[in-house]
């Protein structure tokens, strides 16, 4: 096997980034996992066998060890998505040009399809909504939120966008505000810098551990009730579930997060709408509510912002009502 050229097919994606120290030792398709975590293992190893990710410059097994400080050189070529069909599914487009798609996922919506759920996705919707996203990496996803959350997502609608967007992203340059609902009442505001990875016996969850990625999440107190708190929420990094794997952390979980969350009763005399609210939302109260990017062709700079969705805003009706009747 000999070494890829650069890349100068117009059609290839090339991605370079440098092995962590705390990833010498392991697997070469193991670094990668770490990497370039919106790729399988098993889709890694592929590739590495065919050339397509070079360890400083040259060819390497997926078996063979890695050391900190070394290249890593990712070329993707793009491939139809056969396996993903398009479908005729509602989609809320907030902003659309030749370069990029911003759309507002609603609750219950999963992002790109996966175990359990082959259609119905966002990606499926994108597909149908313009076919030439099947040439991209992921349909042009650029990054992702979780089934529950609702938001802004946007999507790259050619290749050199979804490079250029890819980067700004690795790079910390896009602004994401969420808006939640924590139980329990913060004393104020605070920065949340915690490593997270995976757990490491439940393998749906994300934990904080020492030695996993770094991650840094900021929140602001909006409002405090009784027995919750309305924050604003800004990332710095993007882990899988960071927000409410780093609340859950300081002990304010989200409000519904079956995953992260702990059961907390309502407060003493708590109003029976409340009640009937916190019961029937079973989903975390979580929703992406700000993007801000650099535009990939113009270089303009780009702001959108979307209210949350009617459970969201009937929660926090219902924790105003609770509040006014306990003053």
């Amino acid at each position: 096997m000999t070494p890829r050229p650069p890349a100068e097919n117009p059609a290839e994606e090339v991605h370079e980034t440098e092995v962590a120290p705390e990833l010498s030792g392991q697997r070469f398709d193991q670094a990668l996992a770490h990497l370039f975590p919106d790729y399988s293992r098993s889709r890694l190893s592929q590739w590495i066998k065919e050339g397509r990710v070079l360890l400083d410059g040259r060819p390497a097994r997926p078996r063979d060890a890695v050391t900190g400080g070394q290249r890593v050189r990712l070329t993707l070529v793009e491939e139809a998505q056969t396996d993903m069909a398009p479908e005729a599914l509602p989609l809320e487009i907030v902003h659309e040009d030749e370069a990029l798609i911003v759309v507002n996922k609603p609750v219950g919506m999963v992002v790109h399809p996966g175990a359990g759920n082959h259609s119905g996705t966002l990606q499926n919707a994108l597909l149908h909504h313009a076919p030439e996203l099947v040439q991209l990496p992921r349909a042009g996803l650029v990054h992702r939120i979780d089934k529950d959350t609702s938001g802004l997502l946007v999507v790259a609608r050619t290749l050199e966008s979804h490079t250029k967007l890819v980067a700004a992203l690795q790079a910390r340059e896009f602004e994401r505000g969420y808006l939640a609902v924590a139980l329990g009442v913060m004393t104020g505001g605070g920065t949340i810098d915690a490593p997270i990875k995976r757990h490491p016996t439940d393998r749906i969850r994300m934990s904080v551990r020492e030695g996993g990625r770094e991650s840094v999440t900021h929140y602001r107190v909006l409002k405090r009730f009784r027995a919750h708190t309305y924050i604003s929420v800004q990332l710095e990094t993007g882990r899988t579930h960071q927000i409410r794997v780093h609340l859950a952390h300081i002990k304010y979980p989200l409000v519904g997060d079956q995953v992260y969350g702990r059961r907390l009763g309502p407060p003493r005399n708590t109003s029976p709408e409340l009640q009937a609210t916190l019961r029937a939302f079973h989903r975390q109260a979580l929703h992406a509510a700000k993007l801000g990017l650099t535009h990939p062709l113009t270089g303009e700079a780009l702001h959108w912002e979307v209210p949350p969705p009617a459970d969201f805003q009937q929660l926090l009706a219902a924790l105003e009502d609770d509040l006014s009747h306990a003053s």
